[in-house]
């Protein structure tokens, strides 16, 4: 369930509000990285560092948590963290030397270097360096002139539509005009040109999708399936919180029900999160946020951590999400034991105004933490400062 549930949580790379969820690293070698490369067809992206490098330090607390990274990072590339001093990672730092770090690596499933860029950056810094890096591949517009020239056949058809996948650009024309001109879509070619152009749940291709479900799973496996069913559906929810239209809401929670039965309930509640966070709805959001730790969360420590930052940054002075948070706080903290949970303890009751509580509270934080952690240490002193102010 526990998988289940970090799947679905996809709203966390809508807003910042949802989830204080940062980049995903790949724990795999880097052999099971470019393969997953190859597979999923997106660039690798490696933090080289060492583990003495202070911007390195920066980077990692400051830069990759931020949920904007996370967003733009776990949806486009395969996500690396390599500490070049390490034995185990010998073959990678000769055949990728550095001279300083940390030094950011962007590399394409073949092991071809896309872009290398050196020093710390800022989560701005660093989704430009990422834009940049996807713009070296783009492959669409060499696609383009040869569809605008006249070609139709279907290869060159597929191989548009994925590319401009890859890009982000749009492909739904492209698709519907290719499938529009077949009449047999039971084709294994035809059956996989529409998992690939199947990109937005309130179309007609993710209805075709659906109806050969079964079958286009039996040609490229469950976990390609899964993952076209929820980026659709994911993208169609961008467009609901976009447009603010609820229909459309209604329609990828349906869809998702369908075609994903089991991730359909968690699917749903953080759609809902997401929707009426945008909205500013604060008693639908809320009603959500409780069904999904009902259903879901339930008293895990980490997940009730993250749900409580999330309905903290969505909002933050509502006198009925406060109550909630400090229910869901406290439980994080007694079940987990983390320094960090009561210290997000300490934070909630500093906004229901309640200093002492959040003084108890930020000192338990800094009992837990000790002499290991001097950085949370001065963290914690800076906060219980803020409450003497």
């Amino acid at each position: 369930m526990k998988n289940i549930l970090h799947t679905v949580l996809f709203s966390l790379f809508l807003t910042p509000a949802i989830h204080a969820q940062g980049i995903e690293f790949f724990h795999g070698t880097w052999a099971e990285a470019l393969e997953k490369a190859k597979s999923e067809e997106k660039i690798i992206f490696v933090d080289a560092f060492a583990s003495w490098c202070g911007p390195c330090k920066r980077m990692a607390s400051q830069t990759f948590p931020d949920p904007k990274a996370g967003e733009y990072y776990n949806a486009n590339f395969i996500n690396l963290k390599i500490d070049m001093e390490k034995p185990e990672n010998t073959e990678f730092a000769n055949k990728y030397p550095v001279t300083s770090y940390p030094t950011l690596f962007y590399i394409d499933a073949t092991g071809k270097i896309v872009l290398k860029e050196v020093g710390a950056k800022n989560v701005e810094q660093l989704i430009q360096s990422g834009q940049k890096a996807l713009g070296k591949t783009d492959k669409s517009v060499d696609y383009e002139k040869k569809y605008n020239e006249g070609n139709r056949e279907p290869q060159l058809m597929f191989d548009y539509v994925r590319a401009l996948n890859a890009s982000g650009k749009p492909s739904l024309k492209i698709t519907n005009e290719y499938l529009n001109s077949q009449k047999d879509l039971s084709s294994e070619f035809n059956q996989k040109f529409i998992l690939e152009g199947a990109v937005e749940a309130d179309s007609r291709v993710f209805d075709l999708l659906l109806k050969y479900q079964k079958d286009i799973t039996g040609l490229v496996g469950a976990d390609a399936v899964s993952a076209r069913i929820e980026k659709a559906c994911r993208n169609t929810l961008k467009k609901a919180i976009e447009f603010k239209n609820e229909t459309l809401l209604t329609e990828t929670k349906a869809k998702m029900k369908t075609a994903l039965p089991q991730k359909a309930d968690a699917f749903a509640n953080t759609a809902d999160m997401a929707y009426y966070v945008a909205i500013k709805d604060v008693k639908k959001y809320l009603k959500s946020a409780q069904a999904l730790q009902k259903s879901e969360v339930k008293n895990n420590a980490a997940q009730l951590h993250d749900l409580v930052i999330s309905i903290l940054r969505a909002f933050p002075e509502d006198e009925k999400v406060l109550d909630q948070a400090e229910k869901w706080a406290k439980m994080a903290a007694e079940n987990g034991g983390l320094p960090e949970y009561y210290l997000t303890l300490a934070e909630v009751y500093k906004r229901q105004d309640n200093p002492e509580k959040a003084r108890v509270a930020a000192l338990k934080a800094r009992e837990i933490v000790g002499d290991k952690d001097n950085n949370f240490k001065m963290k914690v002193d800076f906060f219980i400062e803020s409450l003497q102010g």
